[in-house]
This record gives C-alpha cells, structure tokens and sequence, in this order.
C-alpha cells in the first residue's frame, strides 16, 4: 500500500459538564481509524479537542458564579486527561479558546463576506441553549426541544445570516454522487432528506449585548460569531489556516469527521456550506455514530445511570474498555452500556478466546521446544483464514463499521481455537513431537497476525503480545504481514493477559 495523508478528526465537546462515556466511545472510534492508518503506513494526524464558546457554557459560567474564562481552564482539564485515561493517540487537542483558533475562524470568516454570502437581517425564533441552535416548528415535542426537552428561549435580535440556502443543490449533488460520503446509509439518506426540504440561510452571529462570550466577528465588535459558525472551523484552524500553513496544505481536506448522530445537519450541511463558500476543499467521508445507553435506559443524573468512563476504566482496565465500546456497541447506531454484559464480552472474547489461546499455546511450545518456532509451512486452512479476516478487517475498517472488524479479528482467534482442539498439539508431542511443534509454530502465526490487526483496538495487550513473541512488526505493514517468524525463534511465556473478572 503506498503512503497517503489521512487526517481524522472528532467532534469537539461543550465543557459546560464533565466527559461521559459518549464523548470516550467516539475519541475512541476515531482513535482506533487513526491506529489503524498509521499501521497500514498512511501519514496520520489525529484531532480531538473542546468546544468553549456559545450560550450553554456561558450559561453555565453564569449560574456558578464564576468567569466563564476560568469556567473553561477548569472544565478542559478532566477532558484532556480522559485522552490519556483512554490511550488516545492524538496529534493535537485543540482549545476554541485559543488565540489561533480565533483568528483562523475570523479569516474564514472574512472569506464568506468576500464571497458575498453574508448579510445582515432581524431575526426571531425559538432558540435552545442545549443544541445551540434555532428550532422550528417539527423540531419540537409539546413545545419542548426533543433532545433537551426543554421550552427553547424566544428571540428577536439583528444578526449576520450566511446564506446556506445558496448551496443546498450542490451539497445535495456532492452526497449523491458520493464524493462527500456519508456513513452509514441511514445517515446519508436522512441527511438527503433534509437536502430535499431545502436548507435554509441561518443566522450566524449574535449579538455582544445578549452573548459577550464568543469569536468576535471581523470589523463589528458588537456581534460575536454563532457558535456552530467557530466551533466547525476548529478542524482547519488546528491547522493553522489562518497562515495557510505546510500543515493544513499537507492534511486538509480530511479523510474523516467522526460525529454524532444530533450533529448530522450541522456538519453535512452547514459546514459543507462554509467550505464551498470559502472554496475550500469538502472532507471525503462523515462517520456517525449514535446514541450510549446505560443498562438499557438513557443516561440521566436523577436516575443515577449516568457512566463515568474514568470510574469504569479504574475498574476494568483500558483495553477491556476500549474493546467493549469498539466491538460490542453498533459502530453507526444506539448501543448500550451493561456492566453484566461487559463482563460477559471480557470472559469469552478477551479472557478465552485471545487470553486462554495465547497462554495455551506459548506455554506448550516453551513445554515441547523450548519455545522455539519451527519453519513455518502454514496449512491450506490457516492461510485462508488469516486471508478471509484481513480481507474482512480492511473493508470493514474503511466502510466505518470497526465492530465488524473486530468481529473479524475473533472469528480468526475462533479458528485458532479449533485448530488446536482438533490438532490436540499435547497429544502429537507424545508420538510426533515435530507435527505438534509444527501446529503451534502455525498458532504462533496466528497469534502474530491477530496481535498486528488487535493494536488499534487494544494497543497495550497487541504490545505485550508482541514482546511475548520477541516480535517487533516492521516499518512496511506488507512485509510485516508476509514474513513468518523464522524457524529457532523463541518466545516466552507470562502472566495471563486478562484476569477473570470477580462479580
């Protein structure tokens, strides 16, 4: 595969409360796609970071009785260490605070008013603080937000409009045709639906009187910018944008934007909008993921449901977590959070299926060989299992579907698993020690492949794995695949790789 940039980014979160295991499931996806480029040999870079202005932080500085500037320094902080707590390996995290972010927004800002495609105008409509942004009449339950069920705020002021309405058909042409692609169908097709209807000129700014906490807006200092009109710029001014930098002509446009299923509209509408009115270039895909349940209820305070991915990473350990959120929650649709169920998963995927096989095998080997591989003469069934899953993995992987992928990482530990039962290696050594060495030398394969296609899902057990198999893969993913550890190479045995659970 020859080496292409892919630049991944998430969306950045509201610091107006704590992370929650949403925020840590999509860093995650994103996290896992970015591993896994860099392992293929693509030149990655990785963006996750915060979203500091607009109405709900304000809001929030307001009723804590404290600066809004010192609210966002503090709120940030458990943000950055949950990329930490999680084992991300991001690039950049960047702060819509910052100097460079608010500069970079006000040029392309300024790009949209040289393109004729802002203008001034009164505005009144209802207003909900918790999705920042306006509502209409289909958008309400009861006369409440169907997100935040909440009344939205009634508001009249003079504002800037960008003129979406403007490129509605084009957005519309770029999804059909695919070249803005949008995973999964589903998703494409709602947000085709809205296309349909027609996208509507929105208002971009508000006024300083109402909202002084925002980007201000070029050659008006009475309007700060909307907050979806700055925080969508984050992704090029991480870049440096503002001075056209070797990094944004290197990464931009992105390979993916991993959101949530609620921003949909705002990221293949509005920010698709933004770009073909700057005559920037439109990422090449959109992944949505959906909604976390805990234990089949939504998440709320009073129900005291809510999952904190600090206190569930205390208790079960990184990878356990990243694995659960990667492969037992649906990709691109609502999954839920079930402590008994993530037990279940540790046991029979983590703990047997890749724990147990590894042990087994390492520990025989070292028991009939002294832990020395034979040279390998792979079997017709072990060769197209490792084909048929890296076939699999790759597909999966680039169609946005990372559950699937890992499926298939189990489906070749399952076979592994079948392989030794009905080779029976302890019973070979007996009678025909060089034919059992043979299968675990084929096992030893095995596991070399599954701990290469394991490390973006769990880079510290692919890690241990690999010092386990005195493996290192080499720079060039194609021949780390094709070569085979060399007859007389020894591996060596050690602590099991999960322990059980207790109850």
């Amino acid at each position: 595969m020859s080496q292409e940039t892919y630049y991944i980014t998430t969306a950045i979160a509201y610091v107006n409360g704590r992370p929650h295991i949403g925020h840590a499931m999509e860093m995650l996806q994103a996290d896992c796609l970015a591993r896994y480029n860099r392992l293929i040999g693509n030149d990655t870079y990785f963006l996750t970071g915060t979203d500091e202005f607009g109405s709900k932080v304000y809001k929030t500085a307001e009723d804590s009785g404290i600066s809004v500037e010192d609210l966002v320094d503090q709120n940030v902080i458990p943000f950055q260490e949950l990329t930490t707590k999680l084992n991300l390996s991001h690039d950049q995290f960047i702060r819509t605070s910052s100097a460079q972010h608010r500069t970079g927004a006000q040029k392309l800002w300024q790009k949209l008013v040289d393109n004729n495609d802002i203008y001034k105008d009164t505005y009144e409509g209802l207003y909900c603080i918790g999705c920042e942004t306006y509502l209409g009449p289909k958008e309400l339950e009861d006369g409440k937000c169907a997100i935040h069920k909440k009344e939205p705020e009634l508001i009249k002021e003079e504002n800037y409009f960008f003129k979406l309405s403007k490129y509605n058909d084009q957005i519309k042409e770029l999804i059909t045709s695919d070249k803005l692609k949008i995973h999964p169908e589903a998703r494409r097709n709602e947000i085709l639906a809205q296309l349909e209807r027609g996208l509507h000129d929105i208002s971009f700014s508000r006024p300083k009187s109402a909202l002084p906490w925002g980007v201000e807006v070029p050659n008006d200092s009475d309007h700060v910018m909307y907050v979806w009109c700055d925080a969508l710029s984050n992704y090029i001014t991480a870049l440096d944008f503002e001075h056209d930098s070797a990094l944004f002509q290197k990464y931009w446009p992105a390979q993916m934007q991993v959101i949530g299923k609620d921003i949909l509209r705002f990221h293949a509408g509005i920010w698709i909008g933004m770009l073909l009115a700057a005559k920037l270039p439109i990422p090449e895909a959109i992944g949505v993921h959906g909604f976390m349940t805990s234990e089949g209820h939504k998440m709320s305070k009073s129900l005291g449901n809510v999952i904190d991915p600090f206190d569930i990473i205390d208790q079960y350990g990184v990878d356990p977590v990243r694995y659960y959120l990667l492969k037992e929650i649906p990709t691109a649709d609502d999954g839920d959070f079930n402590h008994d169920r993530f037990k279940e998963v540790h046991q029979s995927d983590l703990a047997n299926n890749l724990g147990n096989l590894f042990s087994r095998v390492t520990a025989m080997l070292q028991k009939y060989n002294d832990g020395k591989t034979l040279e390998l003469k792979a079997s017709e069934a072990l060769t197209q299992s490792l084909e048929t899953a890296w076939q699999t993995y790759h597909h999966q992987l680039k169609q946005f579907d990372l559950k699937k992928a890992a499926e298939a990482i189990m489906q070749l530990l399952d076979f592994g698993n079948k392989y030794i039962e009905q080779n029976q290696p302890w019973t070979l050594a007996k009678t025909e020690p060089e034919h059992a060495n043979q299968i675990l030398t084929e096992l030893i394969e095995l596991l070399r492949h599954s701990s290469i296609m394991l490390t973006p899902y769990l880079p510290q057990t692919a890690a241990v794995i690999q010092e386990r198999l005195n493996y290192v893969p080499t720079a060039d993913f194609q021949t780390s695949i094709k070569t085979p550890l060399p007859q007389g190479h020894e591996i060596s045995k050690g602590e099991s790789l999960f322990p059980r659970i207790e109850s």
